[in-house]
């Protein structure tokens, strides 16, 4: 064991037993990867397919470079082979992304015989991910964003009051649409004529418990109109 763990260099000829041992350290290595993406994400459910890819892209990475060897025509060839073929699958998460970035490398690290670099660097990627994941860093940020839309009369000062409430509440924000609207009518009651201004904001709390104390202290507010907050916990989607 200690003996292919010490081999560094590719081999023209590798043996059989050399070629499994390869293909079953990348196995191990990506399955440990694939584990530590379950554990990690916070994507509610996960899609058997992603998890199985994790594992057998290093497969088939470990295989492509023990084919290629040393060999510059082999690897002018595989390049051209892997041109022809068109990967449409999208990768929305950046995350997901690094995951099989990550595969890749163990399995580009068996094939090349660096079992040292492929065993440390999959245990030291996968730590990592698990302190990311339960460090400070990670529950002290909100992914609720939402959208915010209301009226105010054109005659009213309360928009100040609004961005007080804004700021309290919100990491982040941005005025993205400024529109004058129509007389309104609140239930039964016809409000006097005059033009009413919609405000749509772009927000991002700073923590997700305030959500109800967010739109209990808009609708505290005594003009404004026709409140709708639209919020969605962005989560990673492969």
């Amino acid at each position: 064991m200690l003996d292919y763990l010490s081999l560094q260099g590719s081999s023209e000829n590798p043996t059989f037993i050399t070629i499994l041992f390869t293909v079953l350290l990348a196995f191990l290595l990506s399955s440990l990867i694939a584990y530590t993406y379950d554990k990690t994400t916070e994507q509610v459910t996960i899609p058997v397919g992603f998890l199985q890819a994790l594992i057998l892209v290093a497969i088939v990475a470990a295989t492509v470079m023990q084919a290629i060897g040393d060999s510059l025509a082999r690897g002018l060839g595989m390049l051209g082979a892997l041109a022809i073929i068109r990967f449409r699958t999208n990768l929305r998460a950046p995350r997901n992304m690094v995951f099989i970035f990550a595969s890749l490398a163990a399995g580009i690290a068996c094939g090349v015989y660096g079992f040292i670099i492929g065993i440390v660097g999959t245990i030291g990627f996968c730590v990592f991910a698990l302190i990311l994941r339960f460090s400070p860093l990670h529950f002290s940020t909100s992914n609720l964003t939402g959208i915010l839309k209301f009226d105010l009369p054109k005659s009213s000062e309360e928009l100040s009051e609004v961005e007080i409430i804004l700021n309290q509440f919100c990491k982040r924000y941005a005025k993205i649409r400024y529109q004058i609207s129509n007389p309104k009518t609140k239930g039964n009651k016809v409000l006097p004529a005059q033009k009413f201004i919609t405000y749509e904001y772009h927000l991002k709390l700073k923590k997700e418990s305030d959500a109800k104390q967010f739109d209990s202290a808009l609708a505290a507010l005594a003009t404004i109109q026709s409140i709708k907050i639209n919020f969605e916990n962005i989560a990673e989607n492969v």
